[in-house]
């Protein structure tokens, strides 16, 4: 990465970079606002990039899809799995399919914060501190086995991902938009595991266990994949343009009263269950919200329905509630007590409680 000198904020860096100062805030796709697309233009993109990440992941559509809705929900995505079953591929693939800045960190246990987020050194020459930005400085971060480093070291992504800005010695740097962060992540039994701390998972919008692909997958990968990786052929099917208008898409798509209602109902059962330690926080129902409307965008609709928050409240929440003892020895799981609560949960089907989208943003069919 190119130097920045911490008394000169809004410099332009050799390599033409500009790094913004947290006062400065920029639009939605690095320094201007996207305007949004027509639904035909949407689903057209979006096709592409799962045709892109379905190409080199075999078996694994609903994993992809909801890779895409995490990136359009402006999250971020936990890949949790044994070795070997696609974890890494499925992020390097989400991150070829887009024209956007990438970078990969590589998480060990000897990792320092400052190689996430980068150091100020000392120009002898110019006598001044220039920064040297990390990895963390790209639109896509992919962290590889994030659970490898030590805490001290994970916790250099907390300000990223919650506030996406970095800060260094007292100042602040504004990261690029659209920031995602990728990482995968071995099951906490494994050798050489530090479990994530519960404010890190928190900033995860989802997280995806990908499992063992099924035999006719497996065969098919056997047959492609032998002589050379698929991933070698993808190239970005959309520009980060489109990726910000998609995103713009998404924050547009409505939400009535009453889907906020059962969204906070949700979210609300879990802190009262008996089954569970620690219940969802405010923060996960805003994410929650956000991967509703986006699966709405993805499913061609300009308006959230009941299913849009159940078909991701799993993936959302799972990862965040910590089960009581008696109910972890009882067999129950996060994923089963999630659905326990989603099946006894009423939904508001009333028209004047919960109305229809104002006329203009319904698209037709």
């Amino acid at each position: 990465m190119d130097s920045h000198r911490r008394t000169a904020v809004n410099e332009v860096t050799p390599a033409g970079r500009n790094f913004t100062p947290v006062t400065e805030q920029v639009g939605h796709l690095n320094g201007y606002k996207a305007a949004a697309m027509d639904a035909d233009s949407f689903h057209a993109a979006s096709q592409r990039i799962l045709a892109s990440i379905n190409t080199v992941i075999d078996g694994k559509s609903d994993a992809a899809r909801l890779a895409l809705t995490v990136l359009l929900a402006q999250g971020h995505l936990l890949l949790e799995d044994v070795p070997g079953v696609g974890k890494t591929l499925l992020a390097k693939t989400l991150a070829r399919s887009i024209d956007c800045t990438v970078s990969r960190i590589q998480f060990t246990p000897d990792l320092l914060p400052s190689d996430v987020t980068g150091v100020s050194i000392y120009n002898q020459a110019s006598r001044l501190f220039e920064f040297r930005p990390g990895a963390v400085f790209a639109n896509i971060v992919i962290g590889d086995e994030i659970n490898r480093a030590s805490a001290k070291t994970q916790s250099a992504l907390l300000e990223c991902m919650e506030e996406h800005q970095v800060t260094v010695d007292g100042d602040s740097y504004k990261l690029d938009e659209p920031f995602m962060v990728v990482a995968t992540q071995n099951p906490i039994e494994m050798e050489g595991t530090y479990p994530l701390p519960e404010a890190q998972r928190d900033r995860f919008m989802a997280r995806i266990s990908m499992g063992y692909p099924d035999k006719d997958s497996e065969i098919e990968m056997l047959e492609t994949h032998q002589a050379t990786s698929p991933l070698a052929k993808v190239s970005a099917v959309v520009t980060s343009a489109d990726v910000a208008a998609m995103i713009a898409t998404v924050q547009q798509v409505y939400v009535s009263q009453a889907i906020k209602e059962y969204t906070v109902s949700v979210g609300r059962a879990t802190r009262e269950s008996p089954l569970l330690r620690l219940g969802a926080s405010p923060r996960s129902m805003l994410q929650l919200l956000r991967a509703a409307k986006a699966t709405a965008a993805l499913d061609g609709r300009d308006f959230v329905l009941p299913d849009d928050v159940v078909s991701v409240a799993e993936s959302v929440l799972a990862h965040r509630i910590i089960l009581d003892r008696k109910a972890a020895g009882a067999g129950e799981t996060p994923h089963s007590v999630i659905r326990g609560i989603l099946s006894r949960l009423p939904v508001n089907q009333d028209p004047v409680n919960n109305p229809a989208p104002p006329a203009g943003l319904r698209r037709n069919h």
